[in-house]
């Protein structure tokens, strides 16, 4: 790849973020290369489908249905952009066999395979890219690795589901149902006709993954923290935490906590002040706290084809000028300082929001304030609602919703009081329990 020769790239891939790298390197091959001072051509899209529309108009001969193009001679770099892991794995594979670099925005690819396929690039003399896997058209995969890389880091706190955030954004600021606003976010495109990982969780804890690894370089494994989704949450709870002066976002959050790692992924309730409180739609932001630099905040769209098409250009780009295949070698990825002891959830200690809706009877409140109290989780404020409905068990004149913040205690003690609460014949089976930050 010389200067004065074009860097050819293979598309396998031309879904929403493949449609939209096509259309980046099309329009703009003329600045990138004055910028640059290489060009980046698309060789070869594979594709499943060929006959399918697509919103973005190939030259002629580019458009392909065969795997084997990846291996054609005059392709540098195989763009793999197909999601899933199965195929894909097998992709960046022969890929990488091929002696191919590899780019990539998959962030489950990574979590399930990514230490295997780092490894084989290691040996193959290749380098895989991944700016696009975690926080869109964010470009922190650089900021942790590299802009940060003089600092201990110690504090990473995220918004990196764009999704969700969006749906968050829907019902509370425009008063709409959950259904509807993940309706809207499908209609947008930046939920799937599935929409389970985004709002689950899992894509925010598959990103803290990545994040986490190239941060406190240790292993990470999606099972060693709680993660919880934002399905549970309705308008009401939105509403609640709003007048109590907070905001609920999908929060993920690795921290150093007395020499062991601090994982989690859930809905929490964040200070109205606080610059994360005020991320709005599919927007991204990310804390990250470093022994020299302080607190730094990186902020940008995390969904939507164009914002991770950009991503994905930028380690084309990097790929072409050389700069990604001289600190690839140095990733501190899977383990290559001795691990980090993760903190059992159990003892994170936080303070906590928890919503009933309880029978609307003499007795209710001492049940429990006698549930928490018991298991020495202090009150401090408790907020009770107009009565809403009739109760489905139990008696009484209706129910109630009540909230109740507490004072700081373990997920453990809280953990203890749910099966408690589970069992009390005054509360209906929907009870919610988030943390609140700081």
């Amino acid at each position: 790849m010389s200067d004065r020769q074009p860097m050819k790239v293979a598309l396998v891939g031309l879904g929403t973020v493949g449609s939209g790298v096509a259309r980046i390197l099309l329009e703009q091959s003329e600045r990138i290369r004055q910028r640059t001072g290489i060009g980046i051509e698309i060789v070869h899209a594979i594709v499943r489908d060929p006959s399918k529309p697509r919103d973005v108009s190939l030259p002629k001969g580019i458009l392909a249905t065969s795997f084997d193009l990846m291996e054609d001679p005059r392709v540098d770099v195989v763009c793999e952009l197909i999601g899933g892991t199965t195929t894909a794995g097998d992709i960046v594979r022969q890929a990488l066999n091929s002696g191919k670099h590899v780019v990539t925005a998959n962030k489950a690819l990574l979590c399930e395979q990514g230490e295997e396929l780092f490894q084989l690039a290691r040996e193959k003399g290749r380098t895989i890219c991944f700016e696009a896997a975690v926080a869109g058209g964010v470009p922190i995969i650089e900021a942790v690795s590299q802009s940060l890389a003089a600092n201990q880091i110690t504090s990473i706190e995220a918004i990196i589901n764009g999704t969700s955030n969006y749906i968050l954004t829907e019902m509370l600021d425009r008063n709409v149902g959950y259904e509807d606003a993940v309706r809207k976010a499908q209609d947008k495109g930046y939920a799937e006709a599935d929409p389970a990982m985004d709002v689950d969780g899992t894509d925010a804890a598959q990103k803290l993954t990545i994040l986490a690894q190239l941060a406190f370089g240790t292993r990470v494994s999606l099972k060693e923290f709680p993660r919880q989704g934002i399905e549970a949450l309705s308008l009401a709870d939105l509403r609640y935490a709003d007048d109590l002066g907070f905001r609920i976002k999908l929060l993920a959050v690795a921290r150093l906590n007395k020499g062991r790692l601090e994982l989690h992924t859930q809905p929490t309730l964040i200070r109205s002040q606080h610059p994360m409180a005020d991320v709005y739609d599919a927007y991204n932001m990310i804390e990250i706290e470093g022994d020299a630099v302080g607190k730094t905040w990186f902020s940008g769209m995390g969904a939507g084809q164009m914002p991770t098409a950009s991503a994905v250009v930028s380690d084309l780009i990097d790929l072409a000028v050389g700069r990604a295949q001289l600190t690839f070698p140095l990733l501190d990825l899977w383990g290559r300082r001795p691990p980090l002891p993760v903190l059992p959830a159990e003892e994170i200690e936080r303070r906590y929001y928890l919503r009933f809706h309880a029978n609307d009877q003499p007795g209710t409140m001492a049940a429990i304030t006698n549930i928490l109290g018991k298991l020495g989780i202090s009150i401090a404020s408790c907020i009770q609602h107009e009565s809403e409905i009739k109760p489905t068990r139990g008696q009484g004149g209706g129910i109630v919703p009540l909230v109740i913040m507490t004072h700081t205690t373990t997920e453990g003690q809280m953990r203890e009081a749910d099966i408690e609460l589970a069992r009390c014949p005054c509360i209906q089976p929907n009870y919610l329990r988030l943390p609140i930050r700081g």
